[in-house]
């Protein structure tokens, strides 16, 4: 039966928080030191800290990856949540770590007036991981639960069958072999339109602000709703959704991450450092004059 797991925090009543990870050691600075005569400590994240846990974080994606290639697993993990809520960030974080012939990101785009025709599962299955992958989608099949109930871009049938085959299609896909991890992203209403403002003012961030997330911001409530009926029906024991408090980018990150690794034990098979051999001397080659090339000018230097 579908259970409520976890409750985000923009609807979560005040007693109620989703469960997050213990510091690290690394996050030195956050406990309240011996003889402090209980005085409050700072817990924000610093710069440098987010940078040094991120790095170590980094190194422990690369056993991980090794150990997905060598056990030719099949790892999906589904980004999902608010908008600007972090979810590009994060998805950003995981794969520079790794080799992109190993770990995936897909993002597709409004379906094709052919694949509206189609199973409605089917343009994802296309991207599903064969042996010794992971692929990360940024969003992901909860289209239909989010962003097309809201707006009016499927009928109530169509979102009502969705709910229904949803928990067994993602039951198939396990029981093909298939581990799935559902992550979703909340973030405060008021954190939000902070962002938002932000990409309107930053001309290189400008771009992530389309027409349909400020026709979303009007429909926070009718999202929230939305987001409710889909936990319901969709957060199950055998494929449940973990919640990410995403209001501190950064924190949200490291959270994430540490989190993933938790539920892939994996050893760490990275590969010894390779012996280079000495460079053959010269055997008698010359260069071709360098103005048969074409070259990039160094405007920069």
């Amino acid at each position: 039966m579908p259970r409520r797991r976890a409750v985000a925090l923009e609807d979560a009543p005040a007693k109620e928080k989703p469960v997050q990870e213990a510091p690290t050691a690394e996050e030195e600075g956050q406990q309240e030191k011996p003889g402090g005569k209980g005085k409050k400590q700072n817990n924000k994240l610093t710069a440098k800290q987010y940078e040094k846990e991120l790095g170590r974080l980094h190194v422990e994606l690369v056993k991980l990856q090794e150990w997905i290639k060598a056990r030719g697993l099949k790892v999906v993990v589904l980004f999902e949540g608010r908008d600007a809520a972090g979810k590009g960030g994060a998805i950003k974080r995981i794969a520079e770590a790794m080799n992109p012939r190993i770990c995936r990101v897909v993002a597709l785009s409004t379906p094709t007036e052919r694949e509206k025709t189609q199973w409605y599962f089917q343009r994802y299955v296309a991207h599903l991981p064969s042996a010794g992958e992971m692929v990360l989608f940024d969003r992901s099949w909860y289209n239909r639960a989010g962003v097309e109930r809201v707006m009016g871009f499927c009928s109530d049938e169509e979102h009502s069958e969705f709910l229904r085959s949803v928990p067994e299609f993602e039951r198939m896909l396990m029981r093909s072999g298939l581990m799935l991890i559902k992550y979703w992203f909340s973030v405060h209403d008021d954190e939000q339109e902070r962002r938002f403002q932000s990409r309107l003012k930053t001309p290189k961030k400008r771009w992530k602000l389309s027409p349909m997330d400020v026709e979303s911001r009007e429909r926070w409530e009718d999202f929230s709703r939305a987001k409710d009926e889909m936990f319901a029906h969709t957060d199950t024991k055998q494929s449940p959704w973990y919640v990410v408090n995403a209001d501190n980018k950064k924190a949200a990150r490291l959270n994430l991450i540490k989190h993933l690794l938790s539920l892939i034990p994996h050893e760490d098979l990275t590969p010894p450092p390779i012996d280079l051999p000495p460079r053959r001397k010269k055997s008698g080659y010359e260069r071709p004059p360098l103005t048969y090339q074409t070259f990039v000018p160094e405007a920069y230097r």
